[in-house]
């Protein structure tokens, strides 16, 4: 072993080069990953210390038992307390202090008139809490407010909208109320939540306008009082209370704050990371495992003449994975150091693009350096394994051979294996989409239909390479008949080569037409569902905003030229024990502004004891027009209603539909999501959209837009995903490259001496670079074919098992231009590719060349 161990690291330093792609390739796949796995333990650590730190006064928190939770929801709604409650709890013995802490929805407008947050995290407001240390925000600029209007807002808000103290601006409740900003407040010694925004208001302005009646409060905060630790305050204060009102620790509140944002957005970021640097990974495997089968290649003679000097199969196969060790362990170190570095670059620019990520160092968990340093040499050797087995069966006669080019072809045994589970991955795929729809199964059949493609790579190369490259034989001559001769001459080799940009362009195709789709289901939803001339809508994505007015729809109703104003509120209650979004309108305009589909029964006269439901959920709950159905509101009260209609869609209008005057004595901060206006005829949009403008402007300035712009505006939230994938997918697809561009480069050593022919009988070097570059685009032409194909195939496949096993009707798209669009790039890519082994090809010396062996 040690003999084989001398023998690697020698050939290892003669060769380095030949391996530059692989250790480029594997420091990439760890760094990333590294990267995700910092920046996410960084992350975390951050936000406990700045919860905890910001709830250190807090020792117990009082809230209602009554929680109702709806489908997709994680924390749901809880009751509000009896404010009172607080001067009760301040007279138990053992609490120093007690304060009701008021919490609703609330939107500031900035200095430029637009509303400020609102496309993710909440936007808050509530009462300010004059004790500091139950008080989780720190006033930092000002004073507190002292009367009506007065606010404080925290610095993060004030400084996206361009505000400070003295500045008057308007708080959407969703009602809007003018303010003046008194102070500046921080939360935790940063500028706020992460983008949470908060208005702090005074208690009597908090229940005015977050509270549907006065005396009620969200929850009420507790501090003990000297020698009382949290847990026996917890116990003291569970007796004085009601049975519908719970105490917990202020630890236990602030750990829930905390699994609020790791266990919601912490796990689904770096989730999503660490997909892509699985992807990343993945294409990297193709990559070295194609270095490594060319070297063995390169290596018959050399590794022959081992064995006929006496080394068995084992020292020859254990020279190779030593290379390969010696390669996965440098360039995950190197990945390792890279990985601190991207993580260390992210932490200073997510507060430049709006994101305030909370100070504090780097944190570095062992697992976040073990793990990615044993999937870097893990993935490395295993990518070195077949081809070092194959190295240790090389025949001693083998060093009586002159060439020494990897010239093999695709078996007829891969034939079938592949054919057989191409067919398995079709037939699994179609049943996940057609027979029973189901996203997991589709999962499985489309990793069948990425193995069958893998597999079956070298079949299809040798097919697919001379229809690619036929037009280079009339474009180019001789020069492109060569570059598609050398791009045929190892089917195994082109098709490994193309797999692991196959694999990169899939993916960015796969999101591309998931996108697409998803963009056409939101115009399919709006043109179907949607029968107004003009939207007024809250923010298409995200927890922010404080929604819109109720007023609002009534006001714009009065305006002469609108025939029709419907707003769409919100509610939640149990359906017979089941948490369910309660829709809360007008119901009998309901369906002059929104396609309800076929309707039994009436929405005309729901009054305030009949509810209407779609057919999906009335065939769910086993109810029809005429039966009873047992609502529980947030309020405690449980009562009866009739199901007065039945209707057909529910994309907009929603499951459950309410009226007004039932959800009334239930409500808590009121809001509408949607406000669709109707013209009267001979009104023009134009005129009429300016009409509303001007009423939407004295609730707060909320957007008014055509059915066209609010279809967009829907969909604006994928554009921001798909730019996010794009450039996470940027590093698959630099490591294909580089791939493709290292095998260029063996191929170059490896034909050293056919190249010195060529140029000892007339080939040019612009000429022989010529041919590099075309046989480079040739097999990059293969790969992103392949992925065009493979990620189309797959986002159908998404599309439809994602249509098949929801409520919701999704529409297939498949968007030609922007499928042109990385059919181009991948081109492009190819050709820059192959620039450097081309350069390398025509400056070779032609007589050292010739008399290379």
């Amino acid at each position: 072993m040690n003999a084989s161990v001398r023998l690697s690291l020698t050939s290892l330093r003669a060769h380095k080069r030949r391996f530059a792609g692989t250790f480029t390739a594997v420091l990439l796949g760890v760094a990333f990953l590294t990267g995700t796995l910092v920046m996410g333990d960084t992350l975390r650590a951050s936000f406990d210390s700045m919860f905890a730190g910001a709830s250190s006064g807090t020792d117990a928190v009082v809230r209602s038992r009554d929680v109702i939770t709806t489908p997709g929801e994680s924390q749901g709604t809880r009751s509000p307390v009896p404010a009172k409650l607080a001067d009760d709890l301040a007279k138990v013995p053992g609490v120093a202090a007690a304060a009701p802490n008021i919490q609703g929805a609330g939107q500031l407008v900035g200095a430029d008139g637009k509303p400020i947050g609102g496309q993710g995290p909440p936007t808050l407001a509530g009462n300010w809490i004059d004790d500091p240390e139950l008080n989780a925000y720190q006033l930092a600029e000002g004073r507190t407010p002292a009367k009506s209007g007065e606010v404080v807002v925290n610095r993060g808000a004030a400084k996206t909208g361009d505000l400070k103290v003295g500045d008057t601006t308007t708080l959407r409740t969703p009602d809007p109320v003018k303010v003046t900003i008194v102070g500046l407040a921080t939360f935790g010694g940063e500028d706020g939540m992460a983008q949470t925004t908060f208005t702090g208001m005074t208690r009597a302005d908090a229940e005015k306008y977050l509270t549907p009646k006065p005396g009620e409060a969200s929850t009420i905060q507790v501090r003990a009082g000297p020698g009382v630790d949290q847990r026996e305050l917890v116990d003291t204060l569970s007796s004085h209370l009601p049975k519908s009102v719970e105490a917990i620790t202020g630890e236990a509140s602030a750990q829930e704050n905390t699994d609020m944002i790791s266990g919601q957005f912490l796990s689904l970021f770096t989730t999503f990371l660490l997909v892509f640097s699985g992807v990343a990974l993945l294409v990297a495997t193709f990559s070295i495992h194609n270095t490594f089968a060319i070297v063995v290649a390169q290596r018959t003679r050399e590794n022959a003449l081992l064995r006929a000097l006496g080394a068995d199969r084992r020292q020859v196969t254990a020279a190779t994975l030593v290379e390969a060790a010696a390669v996965a362990v440098a360039a995950s170190v190197a990945g390792l150091a890279g990985g601190i570095g991207i993580a260390s670059g992210l932490q200073a620019l997510f507060p430049a693009i709006g994101f305030p990520f909370p100070e504090g160092d780097l944190v570095i968990g062992p697992l976040s350096m073990l793990l990615p340093l044993a999937v870097g040499i893990v993935v490395c050797l295993g990518s070195a394994l077949l081809p070092a087995l194959r190295a240790g069966r090389t025949a001693p006669l083998a060093a009586l051979r002159e060439s020494a080019v990897d010239d093999s072809g695709a078996s007829r045994r891969r034939a079938l294996i592949g054919g057989v589970l191409g067919a398995a991955a079709v037939a699994t795929s179609l049943a996940g989409v057609l027979a029973a729809p189901s996203i997991t199964l589709a999962g499985i059949g489309a990793v069948l239909v990425l193995a069958s493609f893998v597999v079956l790579g070298p079949v299809a190369s040798t097919s697919a390479v001379r229809a690619l490259g036929a037009p280079l034989d009339r474009l180019r001559g001789v020069t492109g008949g060569l570059a598609r001769r050398n791009a045929l001459r190892s089917p195994k080799r082109t098709a490994a080569t193309a797999s692991a940009l196959m694999i990169g362009v899939a993916v960015v195709s796969l999101f591309t037409v998931f996108g697409a789709s998803l963009k056409a289901t939101m115009d399919q939803t709006v043109n179907r569902s949607f029968a107004g001339d003009v939207a007024v809508s809250t923010p298409s994505f995200g927890a922010g905003g404080s929604g819109l007015s109720p007023k609002l729809a009534p006001a714009i109703a009065e305006r002469p030229e609108v025939a029709t104003a419907v707003g769409l509120g919100r509610g939640v209650a149990t359906v017979d024990g089941e948490g369910r979004a309660l829709t809360v309108t007008d119901p009998a305009a309901l369906a002059t502004s929104f396609d309800l589909g076929t309707v039994s029964g009436t929405m005309d006269d729901l009054g305030t004891r009949g509810i209407a439901i779609t057919r999906a959920e009335a065939d769910k709950q086993h109810l029809k027009v005429g039966d009873t159905a047992r609502l529980a509101f947030t309020d405690g009260q449980k009562e009866t209603f009739t199901v007065r209609a039945v209707y057909g869609q529910s994309e907009l209008a929603g499951d459950y539909v309410i009226s007004r005057e039932a959800w009334a004595p239930h409500r808590t901060q009121d809001a509408d999501t949607l406000v669709s206006v109707t013209f009267k005829d001979g009104v023009s949009t134009a005129d009429g959209t300016k009409a509303v403008e001007k009423v939407a402007a004295a609730y707060g300035n909320p957007e008014v837009q055509t059915r066209d712009d609010y279809a967009q505006s829907s969909a604006s939230g994928i554009d921001m995903m798909l730019t996010l994938v794009y450039a996470l997918l940027a590093l698959a697809v630099v490591i294909a490259l580089l791939g493709i561009a290292n095998t260029l480069t063996l191929a170059v050593h490896e034909r050293t001496r056919e190249l010195g022919l060529l140029r000892a009988v007339g080939q040019t070097r612009g000429q022989l670079r010529a041919m590099v570059r075309w046989e480079s685009v040739l097999v990059d032409a293969f790969g992103t074919a392949g992925g065009l194909v493979l990620g189309g195939f797959l986002g159908w496949v998404l599309v439809k098992a994602s249509d098949g096993a929801s409520d919701s009707a999704f529409a297939f798209a498949l968007p030609p231009l922007q499928l042109v669009v990385v059919a181009l790039v991948g081109l492009a890519a190819g050709a820059l590719a192959g620039l450097r082994p081309a350069r390398r090809a025509a400056r070779l010396d032609v007589l050292r060349a010739i008399a290379t062996e």
